[in-house]
């Protein structure tokens, strides 16, 4: 085999836990089953920051949070400045043909970052920019498409059905299946097949911005899960550590009650999302045979963060809690590679800054030294079978503190930089998080363990959250780093 294709499939707020190959009740995912029984799945993927800016900061970096400085959700910040080197850029040095399809999360909007092109559907950033309304090209290229279709009119938007885009409200999509924007991804990268250089690899970026809400599918997807068991809350003994941000009965809330059976209809919604990405997959693979691509394409299928759909209370990301922080995590090598692992379950805590130094790796290119995410190669082609780290630190700044967390698959602690609460979980016996082990004498040990790793991983932090060998609540946070503050002010400099 020659340099292999690369497909980095990242679909948007993903749990961990959904997929069909992973045990859940009721979500089927074939397609994403099938891919993990002709790879590797990494049981224990995470994403250290898990919103949609720093996560795509790791991911496209192959940097910690520490290294690439974004702890926290922040637009408008310049992403090249920042992060001159990228995933795709180096493969773009090394020959490739580098695509990006579907959600960026970078600014400008429009910026390649590394990419030869970029055809862009973010989601976000189109009702954002709601001063620019009658710009949408300015910004998305699946809006002025839309328009473009038969029958559809003129001022025809994604938004029309009126769900917005952090909302727990669930309804069927409102036009033609062909159209749904996650439709649109697969047609898109099927088109681009057709148009790539045939003389080069390629590498491309496949961006859903599905599951994430509007929990919007086709019909279809929707009514296959309306009838699955009802949902029934998953409570903790410690949410009261966040009463000050809980708002009851709003759906758009990130913490507070909502009866139960909005949540389910959310699940239905959020779960028929899923299905019709999964068959998006299947369309693309079934593509690169027609092709004669399949077997030199390495794909890898991931997400920036997860959703909490409930858990606890809570909606969305951005907290360190499994629903939000663990993501699926694939990778396929090519099926012409010889001797890689296939079918195998990987429960050693991975993260996205991993992908970039894995993907290298596998197509045979140099990592970079910027780089501190760690090479799964080896795990990936069966010549390695141990751990490439012993715990993992993620945090996100969030509810007016910073949220930090450590996991090593099996125990979590989180430290709560505000008032300094304290949790700890042991994963393997309680996976859904319910009973906080801190205040147990019989696991002070553990406490200390955890604590004191945490207070290693913070000393020299600029927000001022170690004094001493003790962690200090109440230090103000920030949420990009002062060395990347400084890099972005070096780079605008005429």
């Amino acid at each position: 085999m020659s340099q292999p294709n690369v497909i980095l499939i990242c679909v948007d707020e993903w749990r961990g836990d959904c997929l069909s190959a992973d045990g859940h009740p009721h979500l089927e995912t074939p397609h994403l089953d099938e891919l993990a029984r002709n790879g590797v799945r990494f049981s224990k993927g995470y994403s250290a920051t898990p919103s949609c800016v720093p996560a795509r900061a790791a991911l496209f970096t192959g940097q910690s949070q520490e290294r690439h400085g974004r702890v926290g959700y922040d637009d408008g910040v310049p992403f090249h400045a920042a992060h001159p080197v990228t995933v795709q850029g180096e493969f773009r040095k090394a020959g490739y043909h580098t695509q990006a399809i579907g959600k960026m999360h970078v600014w400008p909007e429009r910026s390649r970052v590394g990419f030869d092109d970029v055809v862009l559907h973010d989601g976000y950033l189109h009702h954002a920019r709601k001063e620019h309304r009658q710009h949408f090209s300015l910004f998305d290229d699946y809006v002025p498409w839309l328009r473009r279709q038969p029958g559809v009119p003129a001022d025809a938007d994604y938004f029309d059905h009126g769900v917005n885009c952090n909302s727990i409200v669930a309804r069927t999509w409102d036009k033609a299946e062909h159209l749904h924007p996650s439709h649109w991804i697969g047609t898109q990268a099927i088109e681009w097949m057709q148009r790539r250089d045939p003389v080069k690899p390629f590498f491309l970026y496949l961006s859903f911005h599905r599951p994430h809400p509007p929990y919007d599918p086709p019909s279809w997807a929707f009514e296959q899960y309306l009838n699955i068991p009802p949902y029934e809350t998953v409570e903790g003994d410690w949410e009261h550590h966040w009463d000050d941000f809980r708002a009851d009965g709003n759906y758009q809330a990130s913490y507070g009650h909502i009866p139960d059976r909005v949540v389910h209809r959310a699940r239905a919604g959020y779960f028929g999302l899923m299905a019709q990405i999964d068959l998006q997959v299947n369309r693309i693979k079934e593509s690169l045979a027609d092709f004669g691509l399949l077997d030199d394409t390495i794909v890898a299928f991931t997400s920036d963060h997860g959703e909490m759909m409930g858990d606890h209370h809570m909606f969305r990301k951005a907290v360190p809690y499994e629903g939000s922080a663990r993501v699926p995590f694939i990778i396929a090598d090519a099926p012409s590679a010889g001797g890689s692992t296939r079918g195998a379950v990987v429960d050693h805590v991975v993260e996205l800054r991993d992908l970039m130094p894995t993907l290298l790796d596998l197509a045979g290119l140099p990592i970079p030294d910027s780089v501190d995410g760690k090479s799964l190669a080896a795990l990936v082609r069966g010549d390695g079978t141990g751990p490439v780290r012993e715990w993992l630190h993620g945090e996100h700044v969030y509810w007016g503190q910073n949220l930090h967390w450590l996991t090593d698959g099996h125990a979590k602690y989180i430290w709560g930089s505000g008032k300094g609460t304290e949790e700890l979980f042991n994963l393997d016996a309680d996976p859904q998080e319910r009973w906080n082990l801190a205040g147990d004498p019989a696991h002070q040990g553990d406490v200390e363990l955890w604590r004191h790793r945490l207070v290693e991983a913070l000393r020299h932090r600029e927000e001022g959250f170690v004094v001493g060998d003790r962690l200090v609540p109440g230090a103000p946070v920030v949420s990009i780093l002062r060395h990347t503050r400084e890099a972005i002010a070096a780079a605008q400099v005429p």
